[in-house]
Formats: structure tokens, sequence, C-alpha cells
């Protein structure tokens, strides 16, 4: 299994803190979720069935021809490389490991590269995949750079696969809506702009034909009654969406003025994240959970991404560790 972020109880055993006395900045989750309704007990009772708008809902709200539900696009990252024949492949790097791991464990020929080696080289690959915005690095791209992309790959059957999973706050820049073209593939995720992560939602935006195959690889029931009840309301809510993209927006640049306060000046991020690459990043990880604030460790380059505090208390714990830990790095 590959780290992530979110192993706080883990931490907690390791540092000798107790869970609730924890800040946990090691996920790119919404700190302010959609507020949850009652799940009427038909959802739990009852078998999930398709039919039950939830379809419709994801379509309007991803602006998808068409799309599959599955449990959380990691299901989809696992699942995918098992419908093509050995391939190659070039993964984003640094970039959400999964990608490049799932594809190795279904055969493949991984290549890590930078987004630049794989807009110039696509004729060296069968399959491209990219994070955008990525994690956590932060690249972006021009819709017109993916669709050429895109072109280049599907004339020899090849594809374009893109992790969108932090595409929310900034929609405009998706490419849900091109997702009719073969050989082009969109993953969604619900659970970090909604902070529903325990709900495992996700979905993917591709040609019905592609669609189809997957599902039968997936199986039914790929997403339980009470998710799929609570996921069709929170796609529906477009007031409480559009409340939170400016929130997020606005909280991704204080947190990455705090932490350039602190000479942390972040090398990359986007509105869900800050990611700061620095030689001492194991040092920081432990200094701040020394202080119960959990970040996410990356070896590769050596960096620490820092997710989002949520409110007035929690930025101000981040600042008084950082500045502290500042002290401690001074000379005397």
């Amino acid at each position: 299994m590959l780290e992530h972020g979110g192993r706080l109880l883990r931490a907690a055993q390791r540092y000798g803190i107790a869970p609730a006395d924890w800040l946990d900045l090691s996920t790119g989750i919404n700190p302010e979720s959609w507020p949850l309704p009652s799940i009427p007990a038909r959802a739990w009772h009852r078998l999930p069935e398709d039919d039950d708008g939830l379809h419709a809902a994801a379509r309007d709200y991803y602006g998808a021809p068409d799309l599959l539900a599955v449990a959380g696009s990691q299901a989809a990252i696992q699942a995918l490389p098992g419908l093509r024949a050995p391939s190659r492949v070039g993964v984003l790097a640094p970039g959400y490991a999964e990608h490049a791991h799932a594809w190795r464990q279904a055969g493949h020929a991984v290549e890590l590269r930078a987004s630049s080696d794989l807009l110039a080289q696509a004729e060296r690959y069968d399959v491209v995949v990219l994070i955008h915005p990525n994690n956590p690095g932060g690249e972006r791209y021009e819709h017109a750079v993916l669709l050429d992309l895109h072109a280049r790959l599907a004339a020899r059957g090849g594809w374009l696969l893109i992790d969108e999973a932090f595409m929310d706050a900034t929609p405009d820049a998706s490419l849900c809506a091109e997702t009719a073209r073969p050989g082009l593939i969109v993953l969604r995720s619900v659970g970090k702009f909604f902070g529903l992560a325990g709900a495992r939602a996700g979905f993917v935006c591709a040609e019905p034909v592609l669609l189809g195959t997957l599902r039968e690889r997936l199986g039914p029931w790929t997403l339980s009654g009470p998710t799929r009840h609570a996921v069709r309301l929170a796609l529906a809510d477009r007031d409480w969406q559009a409340r939170t993209r400016t929130r997020l927006r606005a909280q991704g640049e204080r947190l990455a003025a705090l932490l350039g306060a602190h000479g942390r000046t972040p090398t990359a991020g986007c509105a869900f994240f800050q990611w700061h690459r620095c030689d001492d990043a194991p040092a920081l990880h432990k200094a701040l959970a020394r202080r119960g604030i959990l970040t996410r460790l990356f070896d590769a380059p050596a960096s620490v991404r820092f997710g989002l505090p949520g409110d007035d208390a929690a930025y101000a714990r981040l600042d008084a560790a950082l500045a502290e830990i500042g002290s401690e790095r001074s000379p005397a």
C-alpha cells in the first residue's frame, strides 16, 4: 500500500497526542464539508438503483455528455489499466502516486515524466496520465494544449487520462465537456470539494463504449444507497457550491501568505493545498507533528504539503507553530 495523507490515528499513536488534539493538514480535503441531510431509511434498506437521479445530477454538475459513478476516483484509477493491452504509459511526476502504481501493477511499461516532457513527446506513449491541477505540483493546462495532446494520442488508439480531483474550485478549466471524444477520460472526485471523502464517491467521464466496459469490470452497486442520496443532493446545491468556491480560493491565498511570512513560500498550490519544497522537509514535518499538526511529507522531491487550516483558530495555531520552529532554526 502506498502512503497517503489522513493517517491521523497512526500519527496520534506515534507522537502520543490524542486524535482530537490534532490539526490535520495532511489531505487536500475541504475542511468545511457540505452539510449532510438526514438519510431516509429506504436508502439503507434497499439495494441502490441507477435511476434515482444521481446520473442526471452529475451530468449537469460536471457538464459531461456521459459518465459513470464509481467508489471514489481511486476505483477507476485501479480498474482502467485493466482495460488495455500492455501499453507504454507516461505519468506526470511528481503527482498522485497511485496512477503509476496501478498501471505498473497491471503490467504496463510506466515512465514518470515532467509535464513538459509528456506534452512534447506524446509519440513515445500509448497513454498519458495528467493531474489537473496537479497534486502536489500545481501544474495547470490550457484547453487547446490538452485537446492537441489528446488528438495526437487518439490518432494511434491511445488515451489521455486526466485526474481532475482538485478541479471543482475552478470548473471552467475542466475538460469534462469534451469527453465524448474517444480516448479522452476525465476522473472527478466528490471527496475533495464537498468534503465527503468518507462517502467514497467519484465519477468517470468518457465515451459510452469505454464507460460500458468499465461498468462491466466494476460490477453493480459501485455506490451505496446512502452515498447516492447524499451526493445527488450535494451536486444540485448550487448556492453552496458558489460560496464554497469563493471561500476556498481565498483560503488557498491566505495559507500561501502565511507560509511565505515564515520563509516557507509555496513552490506551488491550488485552492485546496499549498506545496513547499525544501531540503529540511522531514525535519519540518516532524517538528509540526510534535506540536500536533499533521502535514503530508513527500520524499521525492523532499517537500511538505499543507492542507487548509479551516478557521481562524487553526490558522493561528499553524502560525504560532511555524514561528516557534523558525526561532529554533535561527542562530542564537
